[in-house]
């Protein structure tokens, strides 16, 4: 609209000028050269804007005419860098689909059309990454970490590189590298925070959180957190040098955090022990109010050298006025009871906890009912209970659960890791493994699977049977068992002989501790003899051999070789409480018609 409204102010101020110049007519003369030329004052002015018109648009194309071939150069490259950025742009969204073929693709294409270009080196460092070539990748990063444009970028990868080989002297050198280069760097400051932690190096630690306070990097109540569990951790590790200053320390850290729980108890004991109990009780006792632990109650109830049971139970009184519901506190006063042999007030304070105990409720239980009434019984009901109670609270970091508090995560280095809450339980527990290897056993001709219980007649192989090769075919349901050779029953099978082809075929294959189902076609015994025969009575026929068997294995401890008989009478048979199932003769017509309706009525 602006433009419009200024074109219409010049058109109107042309005429303007036109009409003006037409009103005041003059004449023009120019003598140059022997030529005269005379005209009027309009007509020479147009001319001349005529020849200024002339003028420019000659050298309009004089000037382009020279610059054409700086213009075509450019415009190739111009070509060429958004060839390079889209192919650059294709290649982040292949990286983020996971789509390894088409970000090499694209990486290449982008480092040939722009080989300078930090996002084409990114491209190729990130899809050497998916393709998990670490080395690509840190040859990459460390090309960008000589440059100065992209040092920074290059640090980064070449610290993460570092860390996934667990190479952390290396990545800690990138870290700290990256933190002398911009300090305001967050991951670096981090890292060099963690790696101080990790080491012990407490002074160089704290040196690290002020920098990084100093650069913005964390809120000053994360600062003041963390600065108090690191002040905790040195005086935790002068405690024995020098106490002064192990308290001076750990009072300092509570002003930075009031509820910190190891300061507060560290602090407790050693002013107990310098003679100062009072202000110990001040400090236990403020720490209590925000934040009941049971370190507390064990530094505030044992403040003074050798109290006696009592006066601890009096001073775990005095504590439960600050924090009367709270489930610490209960906890902490049944402990002195049951010290101070005050089972009822123990009992009474455990009393709202009885509802879900906890492993040390339902333990401190077990005690009352075994010191108080001396009944065994409900002491080990309440040890039972404790054994599948749920947890109580512990100082737990990383899947970590330590017995005391420590200023930084053994996994991890990070500060202030450990936190008193319920260890978390695997919900799901692994089964056993099996390790199946194939091949191992192989079978021929292999039974059924067992038959389903309501199945009167499936019935389970003896167990120990290993006499006869596993490997042998399984003769057919109808044919008669052939005879075992005799063995003495209280000896062990002999090896058996390796038997050839013809004889194998008609071996009875028997597989260890494995149940096989019988055959439609054979019908089972309706019982076996009542009464076993006497043991020395020999075996009258052949056939009646598998009769010895049933006789062993209804409880006759030996059975004697059939005198006169072949040795291929007897076979011995471990005795179980499974019935086996003897083979008839000639199993009866109507056996498979019952066996169905028992089955599928």
């Amino acid at each position: 609209m602006i433009r419009v409204l200024l074109f219409l102010v010049f058109v109107v101020a042309a005429a303007i000028g036109v009409a003006w110049l037409a009103d005041r007519p003059g004449d023009v003369a120019i003598t140059w050269l022997g030529y005269r030329i005379e005209t009027s004052v309009l007509v020479a002015a147009l001319v001349l804007a005529l020849v200024i018109v002339a003028a420019i648009f000659l050298w309009s194309i004089l000037r382009g005419l020279v610059r054409a071939p700086s213009k075509i150069s450019s415009a190739f490259s111009n070509r060429r860098t958004n060839r390079g950025y889209r192919a650059i742009s294709r290649g982040i969204v292949a990286i983020g689909a996971g789509d390894e073929i088409a970000a090499r693709r694209f990486a290449n294409e982008a480092r040939r059309l722009m080989p300078e270009e930090p996002l084409a080196l990114l491209l190729s460092a990130q899809t050497a990454q998916l393709a998990g070539d670490g080395g690509d990748a840190e040859r990459t990063f460390r090309s960008m970490a000589e440059r100065k444009d992209t040092k920074l970028l290059g640090l980064h990868g070449l610290f993460i590189e570092a860390q996934r080989r667990n190479d952390e002297p290396t990545a800690r050198n990138y870290a700290e590298d990256a933190a002398k280069s911009q300090p305001g760097l967050g991951w670096a400051g981090e890292a060099v925070l963690q790696y101080r932690c990790a080491d012990g190096d407490w002074v160089g630690a704290l040196k690290a959180l002020e920098r990084n306070m100093q650069n913005g990097l964390i809120s000053k109540d994360v600062y003041k957190r963390q600065r108090a569990v690191l002040l905790t951790a040195r005086a935790l590790a002068s405690e024995t040098a020098d106490r002064d200053t192990a308290i001076g320390l750990a009072l300092h850290a509570l002003q930075l955090s009031p509820g910190l729980v190891p300061a507060a108890a560290l602090a407790g004991r050693l002013l107990g022990e310098e003679g100062r109990p009072r202000k110990a009780s001040r400090v236990v006792s403020a720490a209590w109010q925000i934040n009941p632990h049971p370190d507390l109650a064990a530094v505030f109830a044992n403040i003074k050298p050798h109290l006696s049971a009592r006066d601890r139970l009096a001073r775990i009184r005095n504590l439960e006025r600050l924090q009367p519901n709270h489930p610490e506190t209960a906890i902490a006063l049944a402990r002195a009871a049951i010290d101070a042999q005050e089972f009822d007030l123990a009992r009474k304070s455990l009393a709202p906890l009885l509802g879900n105990p906890t492993q040390r409720v339902a333990t401190l239980m077990a005690e009352i009912e075994e010191k108080a009434n001396h009944d065994v019984g409900r002491a080990r009901e309440w040890m039972a209970r404790a054994l599948v109670a749920p947890r109580d609270p512990a100082w737990t970091a990383d899947g970590l659960v330590s017995e005391t508090w420590l200023p930084a995560s053994p996994a991890t280095g990070r500060l202030d890791a450990f936190e008193w809450r319920i260890p978390v339980a695997e919900l799901t527990p692994r089964g056993p493994l099996i390790d199946y290897q194939p091949g191992a056993v192989t079978v021929d001709n292999a039974p059924a699977p067992p038959a389903p219980a309501a199945e009167p007649e499936s019935t389970a192989a003896p167990a120990e049977t290993s006499a006869v090769p596993a490997s042998a075919e399984t003769p057919a349901a109808s044919e008669p068992a052939p005879e075992p050779p005799a063995v003495p029953a209280e000896q062990p099978p002999p090896p058996a002989p390796e038997a050839p082809a013809e004889a194998q075929a008609e071996q009875v294959p028997i597989m260890p501790a494995t149940e096989v189902p019988m055959s439609e076609t054979v019908a089972p015994p309706a019982s076996f003899p009542e009464a076993p025969p006497d043991k020395d009575a020999p075996l009258s026929t052949p056939e009646t051999a598998l009769e010895a068997v049933a006789v062993k294995a209804s409880g006759n401890p030996e059975i004697e070789p059939v005198p006169g008989a072949p040795a291929e009478q007897v076979l011995p048979v471990t005795p179980s409480t499974d019935e086996a199932p003897v083979p008839a003769e000639e199993p009866p017509p109507e056996a498979p018609k019952k066996k169905r309706r028992s089955f599928f009525g």
